[in-house]
């Protein structure tokens, strides 16, 4: 009698010899609620799916960031099939799962309202508890489109199957690929009945009730595929975590990140506005704002003069051709404002970046190699289009000030200054109160790159040697490049753990070559430079909102709109705090004295409301004594202060960027 035919395969790295019909799930012992789906040969797969000879299995764990988007994605099909059984009318869009959470679109006749989603929550409670299994069928696209003749949005779905358009549009890569098309049932664990489908990639949790925890989070308006000229859908989006205190935590950084949101606290602290009247994306600082903004700005251009750069300026707008000769116009058109015509129909462009103006800089007369490295700096606006639906508060704004530098150096030179200028980012940042860092290396796109492969690949390596000299965790991002030159990032957590992208160095071989730029070498020829791109803070209106975040509008005392309040008992003591704050005014402190007819707690909860670092008041007692008391921002307080040690006190604070 002949042995059963067996498989070879490794499992999580060790070989194994299994049953030729063993799925991914039974080589993994898997319970289908901890361990929910197999990477196989690098793929996600159903635990379900049969192995085939010389197979490499590893199990999908739940918390796992494959584990979460497969219990997101999951999840999504369950709000689709709750949605169809309480709207029977509504059309199916699609529903990726995306960081944090998950999505689905619909065609409905009218907006989902608050009530709506608490009954589709309510019977995607009641689809989890049943247990219906995720079953996969492999169909051929006239199967799909009989089966799906009801869903215009899928069978759209099924004739770009495959093609470019289905890679550009907005989370189709969850349903259709290049490869065969798949539909997973959802099947009723005890009559076998299929109680709902949905054209898909899969993979997907084994069972609903592997669904710990989700909630529905709101509804918006979207466009399908992401194009303004396609119908508008209702977004229903959603989370979903491994375990119920996964959920929690999320919930509370949510209603914490609310707290902070920069747009809220920027009206509360009256620091900046984006007024209709002037535009989306638009906004002006009131002179609170304004304040913290020449702050940063002011210690910015005192540490890039030490460090041997020059102040630069150029103009808002420029002639079109300035942008075709940088390769700007064939990239990024769709990104700047329409062009003004003016001259006789000379095209002139909103400037949506300054590096071709400072190459100009470069080139208005000959260099030599002894100017270089040349360090360009400018606080330079620039205005780019954004999409409406893209613009939020002054993270992503149309008009916005980079503080933006361009170094042209020697190839002798690249390595050198590329480590010195990281270590010069990574410093500033940390002087502003950021220093959880990760860097990201970001290499060609092979679709959208000009210049020679093997200049890419050596700037890419020089920018990976540079970046690993700090120490640091290098993280990847394949085809993230601009179209001149592979980048560095900086990725900077703030104090809630949330990661922003702060300071970008670029190495540019192209521009200088597209520009003729060229210096005189010691040898007496003619020499291209490299050009390195570097923005600090990225914009500063960004890394205003950033810090506005990091800090929950409470501000260290150097960058405090206002470092000190006085506080007066009684209006008798008015006199006495305004000398004081004269005194800190010589020193240059930031002070008021609140005189108005408020009461003195009124006075204080104000003062705490703007989040002033430092509040002082005084009576009879502190006069008596030729001293102040403390009061400090987080509730605590120092009586009897005597007046010179409460201005050395807050003059240090602010010296040392407290």
């Amino acid at each position: 009698m002949s042995a059963a035919p067996e498989l070879h395969i490794t499992l999580a790295g060790t070989p194994r010899a299994v049953a030729a019909t063993t799925t991914a799930g039974q080589a993994l012992d898997a319970d289908g609620r901890t361990v929910i789906a197999a990477l196989v040969n690098g793929e996600p797969r159903d635990l379900a799916r049969e192995l085939a000879d010389g197979d490499v299995v590893e199990p999908v764990t739940i918390e796992s960031e494959e584990g979460r988007a497969i219990l997101r994605h999951s999840t999504a099909h369950v709000l689709a099939q709750a949605v169809q059984e309480l709207f029977p009318e509504a059309k199916l869009g699609i529903g990726p799962p995306v960081e944090n959470g998950f999505y689905y679109d619909f065609d409905v006749a009218e907006p989902f309202t608050p009530a709506d989603l608490k009954s589709i929550e309510k019977k995607m409670q009641q689809i989890i508890k049943q247990g219906q299994r995720f079953d996969r069928r492999v169909v051929t696209d006239e199967e799909a489109r009989a089966e799906l003749a009801t869903e215009p949005y899928k069978l759209e779905l099924i004739g770009i199957k495959g093609s470019d358009a289905a890679e550009a549009a907005e989370g189709a890569g969850v349903e259709v690929g290049a490869g065969e098309l798949t539909v997973y049932d959802n099947v009723h664990p005890r009559t076998g009945e299929q109680c709902w489908k949905d054209l898909c990639r899969g993979p997907h949790v084994p069972t609903t009730k592997a669904i710990p925890a989700f909630k529905l989070m709101r509804t918006a308006a979207a466009y399908w595929r992401g194009k303004e000229t396609n119908p508008q859908l209702q977004r229903v989006y959603g989370t979903a975590w491994e375990d119920k205190d996964a959920l929690k935590a999320y919930l509370a950084f949510l209603e914490e990140a609310e707290k902070r949101d920069h747009r809220k606290l920027g009206s509360e602290l009256d620091l900046f506005s984006i007024p209709d009247e002037i535009g989306s994306g638009l906004a002006v600082f009131h002179p609170r704002g304004g304040i913290i903004r020449r702050v940063m700005e002011d210690y910015s251009r005192k540490r890039h003069e030490e460090s041997g750069y020059e102040f630069v300026y150029s103009p808002h707008a420029t002639k079109s051709t300035l942008f075709e000769k940088s390769g700007h116009l064939d990239w990024y058109a769709d990104g700047m404002y329409p062009p003004m015509q003016l001259d006789g129909g000379q095209d002139y462009y909103l400037k949506p970046m300054n590096c071709p103006m400072h190459n100009l800089i470069f080139d208005a007369r000959g260099r030599s190699y002894r100017e270089l490295p040349m360090r360009l700096f400018e606080f330079g606006t620039v205005y780019r289009y954004e999409k409406s639906g893209v613009v939020h508060g002054l993270t992503r704004a149309r008009g916005f000030t980079q503080d933006d530098a361009h170094i042209y150096c020697t190839e002798e030179q690249m390595a050198d200054e590329l480590d010195s200028l990281l270590t010069f980012v990574l410093d500033l940042l940390r002087d502003y109160g950021l220093d959880d860092f990760y860097l990201e290396l970001s290499t060609k796109d092979p679709e959208k790159y000009i210049g020679d492969d093997t200049v890419w690949a050596e700037a890419t390596e020089t920018l990976r040697r540079a970046a690993e000299k700090q120490g640091l965790e290098l993280v990847m991002d394949p085809g993230g490049a601009a179209f001149y030159g592979p980048k560095i990032s900086v990725q900077a957590k703030d104090a809630i753990g949330r990661t922003w992208q702060m300071s970008t160095i670029q190495l540019d071989f192209n521009l200088p070559e597209r520009f003729d730029l060229e210096y005189t070498a010691a040898d007496g020829t003619r020499r291209r430079p490299v050009m390195i791109h570097r923005a600090l803070f990225g914009s500063i209106e960004r890394f205003f909102a950033v810090l506005l975040e990091h800090y929950a509008g409470a501000f260290p005392a150097w960058l405090a709109p206002v470092q000190a309040v006085g506080i007066p008992i009684a209006d008798e003591h008015v006199p006495y705090l305004q000398e004081v704050a004269a005194r800190l005014r010589a020193e240059g402190v930031r002070v008021e004295v609140d005189a108005s007819d408020d009461r003195m707690q009124k006075k204080i909860r104000n003062a705490q409301k703007q989040k002033v670092p430092f509040m002082l008041l005084a009576g009879d007692e502190d006069i008596s004594k030729n001293a102040v008391s403390f009061r400090y921002r987080d509730g605590s307080q120092n009586n009897g202060v005597p007046i010179d040690e409460a201005v050395a006190e807050i003059v240090a604070a602010v010296r040392e960027r407290r």
